[in-house]
């Protein structure tokens, strides 16, 4: 009998579902690797649910292994297109061409450690349609995660909404993709964006446009699928060095949200082990994002040596000192910002092979506790809910000067974070 089975005993009925969920999406080679991580948790298992909760976003970025993007489709929306742009050899390109059903099988090629694959048009009406319909619909069912691509010039009339419905009755990730945005005016765009939205019945903001044929705005459909699909993470970042940074940032933002949540949550906040299980989740998942492979006991042991304990003690009796933040305020950014230290420390360490001195890591974990407690004081002196809480987190640090690129937090460190 497993440890974690052990634990399961101790939980209310409602509880061991959600720890299930998390620990059976999962691969099995990581369930051993997370079992060693649970020691670090809290003895009680009211507090030991709060983790898996709050911390099933990290998990599966640290231990998530899906590797199987499908792009789906309408006939001649650009599909074969973009997964030119994202496989690696150009051996394993795609035919391409005006004319509509120019695809007519499924292909896949390597895009890095995930496989891409492209679709024929899934909208296809007659006894050959139908058969490329079934055959899109076939390797949507069997990926894990869908690009939904549309065409901007198009728009969405009734099949694509048809088409749309269908694709989500799968219960996959997903995000919708807008192309051709080359071929609309600039004073158009959001219009488009907008009324595509409209018809879906989606967010406007849940749309990526993008041109497949301009290579315009690809990134957002890396960082896109990341948002939706965190276990994708580690994949992506090894697929596409490029946005290593930005995802590692993704991954630093969500950690350091999930951190803040800690404040919100009956537990003393001098009690540090559950900050340590985030921090140990997110130095394993920018490790995989960097393809450095480590143990957990090794992400363990860098988080330690930083001192992300310690630190987060200091800085938050440093801050309640001062006075005025209520207390949760300042535990929310002292977690939060003590994360961010420890997350660019691992970026530091995978990327360039430097150690992030305690004294570096000191000053990020004061300059953004500092600047998020300043933020998050606009939200009142009453506790907000956890959703409130992680958003206003991840919204302040993505529009921190720190979080715009590296130099920002290069910066603040010092040369050699010295």
């Amino acid at each position: 009998m497993t440890k974690l089975d052990d634990i399961l005993k101790e939980f209310p009925e409602e509880s061991r579902d959600i720890v299930r969920a998390a620990w059976q999406a999962l691969p099995a080679g990581s369930r051993d690797e997370l079992l060693s991580l649970l020691p670090a948790l809290p003895s009680q298992p009211g507090k030991i649910r709060k983790i898996f909760e709050l911390s099933y976003e990290q998990l599966q970025q640290a231990f998530g292994d899906k590797q199987r993007v499908a792009i789906v489709g309408p006939a001649n929306v650009g599909k074969s297109t973009l997964y030119n742009r994202l496989v690696a050899e150009r051996a394993d390109r795609a035919e391409v061409g005006p004319v509509p059903g120019t695809t007519r099988q499924n292909q896949e090629a390597s895009a890095g450690p995930f496989t891409v694959v492209d679709t024929p048009g899934a909208d296809a009406v007659g006894p050959v349609g139908q058969r490329e319909r079934e055959l899109a619909l076939r390797a949507a069912a069997e990926a894990d995660f869908l690009v939904i691509l549309f065409d901007a010039v198009q728009g969405i009339k009734q099949t694509e909404q048809a088409l749309f419905a269908e694709l989500q009755q799968l219960y996959k990730p997903y995000i919708v993709v807008l192309n051709k945005m080359d071929l609309i005016s600039r004073r158009q765009r959001e219009v488009v964006v907008s009324k595509a939205a409209e018809k879906l019945g989606i967010a406007a903001e849940s749309i990526v446009p993008i041109s497949a044929e301009e290579e315009d705005n690809l990134e957002e459909v890396v960082l896109g699928i990341v948002k939706a699909e965190p276990a994708l993470v580690a994949a992506l970042g090894r697929a596409l060095p490029a946005y290593r940074w930005q995802l590692a940032w993704r991954a630093i933002t969500g950690a350091a949200s999930t951190a803040g949540l800690i404040a919100l949550t009956p537990l003393p906040f001098v009690d540090f082990i559950p900050l340590l299980a985030i921090q140990v989740s997110l130095v394993l998942s920018v490790a995989r994002i960097y393809d450095y492979r480590i143990t957990p006991a090794r992400a363990r042991e860098i988080v330690s040596v930083m001192g992300g304990g310690f630190l987060a003690r200091t800085l938050f009796y440093e801050i309640a000192k001062l006075g005025g933040p209520p207390t949760w305020l300042v535990a929310a950014g002292v977690a939060a910002g003590t994360t961010v230290a420890m997350g660019y420390a691992a970026i530091l360490w995978f990327e360039r092979g430097e150690r992030l001195t305690r004294e570096g890591a000191q000053r990020v974990s004061r300059v953004v506790a500092g600047q998020l407690v300043e933020t998050l004081k606009n939200l009142g002196r009453r506790k907000p809910s956890r959703d409130q809480l992680s958003q206003r987190i991840r919204e302040a640090l993505e529009e921190s000067p720190i979080g715009r690129d590296r130099s920002g937090l290069d910066e603040v460190v010092g040369e050699n974070g010295e």
